[in-house]
């Protein structure tokens, strides 16, 4: 009997989890994209063989593509049981609240919260979920903003850096994860799409600290990155594990080109 090491395991596992992640993820923008209106104020998807174990943050992509409250619902033991996240400024718990009398259980916070509902209550709940949200937002709740905690060179990103932020941990409603920004960098040639949707780099300072990044939903700047030009970039800074080794990447929130 071939043994596998605990650590490819764990690698197996968390690529099983990134491919239902982003093979999820550009299935729910689709369905968006060809089945919501597009002045909808809210986001209700349900499909059947979604993963349960990854609709939260599908959640949260599909929000920052399109910035308002969603959520994301698949069938377990005969429910529809799913996901909420809000944008900022809107209780997304509230609004679920409103529609208790159509869910089994629901439970949760200002900007995340999980939920249970028979299967035949999904279409009564998408439309009583989006007549809540249509009354009770604000028009610059659905306004994305970013705010930047701090500008840096990528020269001081290092894993020393990183274990300083984990002690900051953990992030969350009140406790955001630190965004960051860097000026004036530079794709070293390895710019390309993942799934025709998913915009992946390495990215450099005047030449040097060359560090990968990864932009989902990132398809319009590609042609001018793939050019050389340079770029202003807002970031999170995450540790990555392939094949047991870890390294520090970057999850891209924004980019700005430094010439028009």
């Amino acid at each position: 009997m071939k043994l596998i090491s605990l650590p490819k395991k764990i690698n197996e596992k968390n690529k099983v989890r990134k491919d239902f992640d982003l093979n999820i993820t550009d299935e729910a923008i689709r369905m968006i994209q060809e089945e919501v209106a597009l002045d909808s104020k809210s986001t209700v998807l349900f499909k059947n063989d979604w993963h349960k174990g990854v609709i939260g943050i599908v959640a949260s992509r599909c929000i920052e593509k399109f910035y308002r409250p969603t959520i994301i619902l698949t069938e377990n033991n005969g429910m529809a049981t799913g996901s909420a996240r809000s944008v900022d400024g809107f209780d997304v718990y509230e609004a679920i609240a409103k529609c208790s009398d159509l869910l089994e259980q629901f439970g949760g916070h200002t900007y995340a919260a999980g939920l249970t509902m028979k299967l035949e209550n999904i279409k009564a709940f998408q439309e009583r979920f989006e007549h809540v949200v249509s009354c009770d937002i604000r028009q610059e709740d659905l306004i994305p903003k970013l705010d930047v905690d701090l500008k840096i060179e990528l020269s001081q990103i290092n894993q020393k850096f990183y274990n300083i932020l984990k002690q900051l941990a953990p992030f969350g409603p009140g406790n955001m994860d630190p965004v960051f920004i860097s000026e004036n960098v530079r794709d070293d040639g390895s710019a390309r799409l993942l799934k025709d949707q998913h915009l992946k780099l390495r990215i450099s300072q005047d030449g040097f600290n060359a560090i990968e990044a990864i932009g989902f939903n990132m398809v319009e700047p590609f042609k001018r990155i793939s050019k050389g030009e340079p770029f202003n970039i807002c970031y999170h800074i995450y540790e990555n594990e392939f094949n047991g080794k870890k390294s520090l990447q970057l999850f891209i929130k924004d980019i700005k080109f430094v010439t028009n």
